[in-house]
């Protein structure tokens, strides 16, 4: 492993225990990255919906419910402080959480922060108007649809990002173009001038917020030919200082880890600082 930069993931750590489309006992996962010879990771659970309609398909398959999640949610906050007292000696530990962007989600995560007091948020998008877009490349196609066309789906996209960042000033912007997820042709449209206009302003209040991007490994593990920040746009933050730092989005114990020592290497090239900041929480 990488032994020049500290090896570190701000967006991983998703178990089978409480994500339903992971794999494998949060503490299996944390003794991996120990394994590995990570000094720091931060483990990021998917927040709770905040209704029903907001159920992923593979989590109705379950017959599971928002209150049951909620109560998954409670018990994932109980179990990572024990592991993170637990582990104290190998390896440090920040107790994250990773936001939805749907109607309501405001309040629902202010929420969720004043009484679990997670040491940082990761901010995504997984949604365009409630609707779930990487979920399957159906769902995808479908809303593009609905938009009329693809640029339209990636602007709204852009819109959401916007607004959750200034709400929510997540510490870390969570795989900042995630709508390219089942484009084969993203790399030109987000050249379009309508759609960098609205990346670079996003990228600005990053900037002005001091805010992390996340430099997200887990399209490499899909067969991807690069991560989630695409280069075009990983350049231009890199132009304006802004601080990128890895994560696997490790989904189980054979992802934890992964692709880190490559992430490290495309970010040092680019010129970005590889000594990692600490999360924090900024709402």
């Amino acid at each position: 492993m990488n032994t020049t930069a500290k090896l570190i993931s701000l967006h991983g750590g998703h178990s089978g225990q409480y994500c339903s489309h992971a794999r494998d006992p949060l503490e299996a996962i944390i003794q991996r990255y120990i394994e590995l010879g990570f000094s720091k990771v931060g483990i990021t659970e998917h927040v709770p919906p905040t209704n029903d309609n907001f159920l992923y398909p593979d989590e109705t398959k379950l017959n599971l419910t928002a209150a049951d999640l909620y109560k998954r949610f409670e018990d994932y906050f109980k179990n990572i402080n024990c592991l993170k007292k637990k582990y104290a000696s190998k390896i440090k530990i920040f107790i994250g959480m990773e936001t939805e962007t749907y109607t309501g989600y405001v309040d629902h995560i202010k929420n969720l922060t004043s009484k679990f007091q997670p040491d940082y948020i990761v901010g995504s998008v997984h949604h365009v108007d409630d609707n779930s877009f990487d979920y399957s490349r159906g769902e995808y196609e479908r809303i593009a649809l609905l938009y009329g066309s693809y640029e339209a789906m990636y602007e709204k996209y852009f819109d959401l990002q916007y607004e959750m960042i200034k709400e929510l000033k997540p510490f870390v912007v969570g795989h900042f173009d995630h709508i390219k997820i089942y484009d084969e042709d993203y790399e030109k449209r987000l050249l379009l001038p309508q759609i960098v206009q609205k990346i670079k302003r996003n990228l600005i209040l990053i900037k002005t917020l001091d805010l992390v991007m996340d430099f997200n490994l887990r399209a490499l593990n899909k067969g991807a030919k690069e991560p989630y920040i695409t280069t075009s746009i990983l350049k231009r933050a890199a132009e304006m200082g802004i601080i990128v730092v890895p994560g696997d989005d490790s989904h189980g114990v054979n992802e934890a880890g992964d692709h880190i020592d490559k992430a490290i290497e495309i970010l040092k090239a680019l010129g970005f600082d590889t000594q990692w900041p600490e999360p924090r929480l900024l709402t």
